[in-house]
């Protein structure tokens, strides 16, 4: 690999980070007027808290941006033709970036949008079967934490399966592990709230810590 093959893939999994650094959560409270989702819930800037600072319709649309986050860093990486492990490691890049933005001293969400995003353009079968599942356990438990956590769990158990059986290159393997990881990593005070039994449901008022 040459020094200028190098460099683009560099360059392409550092704007992958920015881009997933991009605070929509913050961006879109400050449009519309109402309180930063820093300052409420948990502190973080995902869409369960952007929910609590500014309700569902705001939630949806930064949720829906916080996605594209994921998808515009593979297609970045597709794009300019840098190969199945430069997408990966910039699908990866996105949810650091979107967990701990450069634009926010570090701070941000979990990462599951952004690893969500990736995941639709890497292997969209699959992050569509995870949709569901998602949503059951939300239903089911109001642990937006809990459904995050299972889904991307359950998101890297059927990657590992679509691309053996489709023949994808294997280091989507590696997407597979990384991303549900690097989502269980950010979520690691959630896991300890759900395992103390003190974790904030989902639909909870802004000020529940």
């Amino acid at each position: 690999m040459d020094v200028g093959t190098l460099t683009r893939d560099a360059v392409v999994v550092v704007v992958a980070y920015l881009v997933g650094g991009i605070p929509w959560g913050v961006i879109v409270a400050r449009l519309a007027g109402g309180p930063d989702p820093r300052t409420v819930g948990s502190g973080h800037t995902g869409g369960a808290n952007v929910a609590r600072a500014l309700g569902f319709r705001f939630a949806l649309l930064s949720g829906f941006l916080d996605i594209c986050k994921g998808i515009v860093a593979v297609l970045i990486a597709r794009l300019v033709g840098a190969g199945a492990v430069v997408e990966v490691l910039a699908a990866l890049a996105a949810i650091v970036g979107h967990s701990r933005s450069p634009f926010l001293g570090l701070q941000g969400g979990r990462g599951v949008s952004a690893g969500f995003g990736g995941l639709l353009v890497i292997q969209p079968i699959v992050a569509l079967l995870i949709v569901p599942i998602f949503g059951i356990v939300l239903l089911a438990s109001r642990y937006s934490s809990l459904a995050s956590l299972t889904g991307s769990a359950a998101a890297g158990v059927a990657l590992v399966i679509a691309a053996a059986l489709t023949n994808q290159p294997p280091v989507y393997y590696g997407y597979a592990v990384a991303g549900p990881l690097l989502i269980w990593l950010f979520h690691h005070d959630n896991i300890a709230r759900l395992l103390a039994g003190k974790e904030r449901r989902f639909g909870s008022p802004p000020n529940a810590r």
